[in-house]
């Protein structure tokens, strides 16, 4: 890996962290390109977090080696801080100051010029929404505008680099879906955005994709190369009047290689779905369950992730 490539916002290599005896990050390896929007997907305690926090410059790694910005990890943390924005899934916000103090207070972390905080701080509040709310206490906004008002505290310094750690946790649909409409505008302008999530529709926004488990890096490429990777395997959907003992009655059966609860129905990965098709009616037919849909489907992104952990987990010892 070429660890100072000026077509590269981040590089790391062999990046570990230990606490104690456990590996929270176990050797990973990424690269994103500058101006990309770079994915981290992972469930709860897989090592996102860690990762980000290393990357960023808060964290120490245990061995590997980084460099995010041009500026490497181990001897200029400091200035890898001062070039990127960060924005914890907690927001970063001060609830206890308005909006506009908010602002202020990040303006001067970030060491922006008087001149120009006036001309950052309507750019803030544009972007937010909050216009006409700058007084407004930060505890009493919704979290869709909260949200908001923290990206825009973390770009207030127009960093080349955007990290997101969660940022759409905790907040509804149609705020996840405006607060990626923001991040495509900054991306579109040249900004690069590392952004976690375990949310699986978000991860069809990202250009790239890493999935982390239990510390390691799975699989990584564009969603189409992820899916394209369970081209050995097939996809079928079932509907069907009793979802959970369709479930028991098909595990284990010939041909079948997994199920997973989808919505109202069952995904069930299968090698042939000729073969599959005819044991499923037979195995549902002998419980007198009725088959309301059967049909092979292309994967989604939450397929291949379940795919992919089942995979690592049958390897492990």
């Amino acid at each position: 890996m070429n660890m100072d490539s000026p077509d590269l916002a981040v590089e790391a290599q062999r990046l570990t962290r230990r606490f104690g005896d456990f590996v929270a990050v176990d050797d990973v390896n990424l690269t994103v390109k500058r101006g990309e929007i770079f994915g981290f997907l992972g469930s709860n305690g897989a090592g996102k977090t860690t990762t980000i926090r290393m990357l960023c410059g808060l964290l120490t790694p245990s061995s590997g080696a980084a460099r995010v910005a041009g500026f490497d990890l181990a001897t200029q943390a400091e200035r890898i801080k001062q070039n990127i924005g960060y924005m914890s899934q907690k927001f970063s916000l001060y609830d206890d100051l308005s909006v506009e103090e908010n602002i202020d207070f990040f303006s001067g972390v970030y060491g922006i010029p008087m001149n120009q905080r006036k001309t950052r701080k309507n750019f803030v509040l544009q972007i937010s929404g909050l216009e006409n709310r700058h007084n407004t206490m930060t505890r009493l906004l919704p979290g869709g505008w909260k949200q908001r008002l923290a990206l825009g505290c973390a770009i207030l310094h127009e960093p080349p680099i955007l990290f997101l750690d969660e940022p759409t946790s905790g907040v509804d649909p149609i705020a996840r879906r405006n607060f990626w409409d923001l991040i495509y505008q900054l991306s579109a302008k040249g900004q690069t955005i590392f952004v976690t999530t375990h949310y699986m529709d978000e991860a069809e926004y990202c250009h790239r994709l890493a999935l982390m488990h239990r510390g390691r890096i799975i699989a990584l490429g564009s969603t189409a190369t992820l899916k394209e990777s369970l081209k050995s395997y097939q996809l079928m959907h079932l509907d069907s009047s009793d979802l959970f003992e369709s479930m028991k009655a098909l595990e284990g059966a010939e041909g079948i290689l997994e199920t997973a609860v989808f919505g109202s129905g069952l995904h069930i990965t299968v090698r042939d779905p000729r073969m599959a098709s005819a044991i499923i009616q037979d195995e549902l037919s002998k419980r007198h369950i009725r088959i309301d849909r059967l049909e092979v489907i292309a994967p989604s992104m939450e397929d291949v992730f379940v795919a992919m952990i089942e995979e690592e987990d049958r390897k492990a010892p």
